[in-house]
């Protein structure tokens, strides 16, 4: 037990760079504590003392803000980052050495019994209000970006973000990047692809990424249909060229600011 103490507290030194001293963190990281009344209510929830098992979860949700179903199975070295508002379910399976963040639920997405919340395996890591739901294994080393929800299997060592969970970096089965391409994704996720706390000012709001392709295919078109116009005046056709729409700049710059301001309530 106390080696398993001494443990918990290592991993806790490897994760946080404000933690400061052992007795800080057996006193001040309600991360921790969870995790502790955790093992206690599972030890009764698997010796059939459910009502009592129960009650040190509650308890332990009352005390830390954390919410963890006795018959959840936990790792070594799982550590809870401030972790307010963490909900983890009864049928959810945590691997060693996995990381969670303030705000994160491994939840449900049905109401039948079973194996209905998510397995994750060792070294993952889930960013801060990130949604992982449903029956389902999100693979080693995988991390969740924050406020991503996810309801699908995540492969070993993949990056997750956005509404619904998009993969942005995907190894293949020999552990190398799939090309070229995926090694600069990989090299650019690391920069802005994965953040545990929210979205970061670099990364662009995925709408307003998809509309800023089409405009710049639009403006290509363009240009392209006014070399055709010019090359047609100048066989001696009879072209003529009418008047377009004009697009205002406020529209868009009004467009962008509602983006900029739905990134920042996010």
């Amino acid at each position: 037990m106390i080696e398993r103490l001494r443990e918990d507290i290592q991993s806790v030194f490897h994760r946080d760079p404000a933690a400061r001293n052992a007795f800080e963190v057996l006193t001040c990281y309600p991360g921790m504590h969870a995790i502790w009344l955790h093992r206690f209510s599972g030890w009764l929830w698997r010796k059939d003392l459910k009502w009592p098992a129960r009650m040190v979860s509650n308890f332990g949700r009352w005390l830390t803000g954390i919410e963890i179903h006795p018959g959840a199975k936990v790792g070594r070295r799982f550590f809870i980052d401030h972790g307010m508002g963490i909900v983890i379910g009864e049928t959810a399976e945590i691997g060693d050495d996995v990381t969670l963040y303030q705000g994160v639920t491994l939840g449900g997405t049905s109401w039948n019994k079973g194996k209905r919340h998510p397995t994750l395996e060792s070294g993952v890591v889930v960013g801060a209000g990130a949604k992982v739901l449903g029956p389902f294994t999100v693979g080693a080393g995988a991390k969740v970006g924050s406020n991503a929800v996810v309801t699908k299997p995540v492969p070993a060592g993949a990056t997750v973000v956005g509404i619904p969970g998009r993969i942005i970096v995907k190894a293949d089965e020999s552990g190398a990047q799939e090309s070229t391409t995926e090694s600069r994704r990989k090299a650019m996720a690391e920069k802005i692809g994965f953040d545990a706390y929210g979205v970061s000012e670099d990364m662009p709001d995925p709408v307003a990424r998809a509309i800023g392709q089409l405009l710049d295919h639009l403006q290509a078109v363009d240009v392209r249909m006014e070399d055709m116009g010019k090359a047609l005046k100048s066989l001696g056709c009879e072209y003529r060229e009418k008047e377009l729409p004009e697009l205002r700049k406020e529209v868009f710059d009004c467009i962008e600011e509602r983006g900029e301001g739905r990134s920042a309530q996010e």
